[in-house]
């Protein structure tokens, strides 16, 4: 059995980030992994930014549509003179959208970062929580018998 040591994809899009610059200057968005749960009345939802400036992040609802955009700039974007020697981590614009459901209070969206993880809690709707319902019991009609 032979140890792969490169995976041919990788390096192609190496190659390409090389040639064309980083994913973030094509304008094409670079990956930001997601989390999400329930836990009892709220939902859950985690994003991976490391290496992200909490400034950066940019936070916007618009109906029900979460949108997350952040940006990672290298050590030396703005530098003239240096000699990037390996570009492995992704850098540029990220951007990612979700579609909540109605049954969100996103009103009461709360929003923490903490060693690289943006999270997000949201409570669920008052409206949406199970609830019980009481069932009345009917008045009798009351009705005259003919004799």
């Amino acid at each position: 059995m032979m140890l792969r040591t490169t995976d041919p994809f990788r390096d192609l899009d190496r190659l390409a980030q090389q040639v064309f610059g980083s994913a973030g200057s094509t304008g094409r968005p670079t990956v930001m992994p997601m989390d999400a749960w329930r836990d009892g009345d709220t939902f859950v939802i985690e994003f991976d930014l490391p290496g992200v400036a909490r400034d950066s992040i940019d936070l916007d609802v618009e109906r029900n549509v979460l949108t997350v955009r952040a940006e990672r700039r290298g050590p030396h974007d703005d530098r003239e003179g240096v000699e990037q020697l390996a570009a492995e981590r992704p850098r540029g614009s990220f951007s990612r959208q979700l579609v909540l459901g109605d049954n969100l209070d996103l009103d009461r969206l709360e929003a923490t970062y903490t060693d690289g993880v943006l999270r997000l809690t949201v409570p669920v709707a008052e409206r949406a929580k199970p609830r019980k319902i009481h069932i009345a019991a009917p008045e009798r009609e009351r009705t005259a018998i003919d004799a």
